[in-house]
């Protein structure tokens, strides 16, 4: 079930539910926010592994990208929480040539919210770019671009037929 972030605010007796990321949507921590709007807040990563590395986070608690959906709902929010990663990163690191926005996808996810990665290259240090690799099905690292294909309301897939 996928709650408002007012309403995991309710549990536990009103106070504030322990997902560090609804604190943060809910302006709840001293977390400077890049960006917020009515779906979306965004915010730096805590241990960069790149030039610059944004988080990008909906409002709405969602906990992986297992709970997506194929449906014009998801699509919409997750091709949201794009354009505002790639408008970031675009005003912050607009000498990079490089960008790359993706999903951890469970086991591999380290809170149990919804969170794009957006990342002006290169990785810092080298070798950080190995916790945003693809293990095919065993998880690891999702594209975005994968991601949205996967939900996209339009696409007829052979498994759907």
């Amino acid at each position: 079930m996928l709650r408002t972030v007012t309403e995991v605010g309710r549990m536990n007796g009103g106070a504030l539910s322990e997902c560090i990321f609804c604190q943060i949507a809910t302006s709840s921590t001293s977390t400077t926010l890049l960006h917020s709007d009515d779906k979306v807040v965004a915010f730096r990563d805590i241990n960069p592994s790149a030039f610059r590395h944004y988080l990008v986070i909906p409002k709405q608690h969602i906990p992986t990208v297992k709970n997506l959906q194929r449906s014009s709902n998801d699509f919409s929010l997750v091709s949201h929480m794009l354009d505002v990663g790639k408008s970031l990163l675009h005003r912050d690191a607009p000498q990079s040539k490089h960008y790359r926005f993706g999903f951890h996808q469970p086991p591999f996810n380290s809170v149990d919210h919804l969170h794009l990665h957006c990342f002006a290259l290169p990785c810092t240090p080298s070798w950080r770019f190995m916790k945003y690799l693809s293990l095919g099905p065993l998880g690891g690292f999702i594209e975005v671009e994968k991601l949205l294909e996967r939900i996209n309301p339009q696409i007829i897939h052979p498994s759907s037929m």
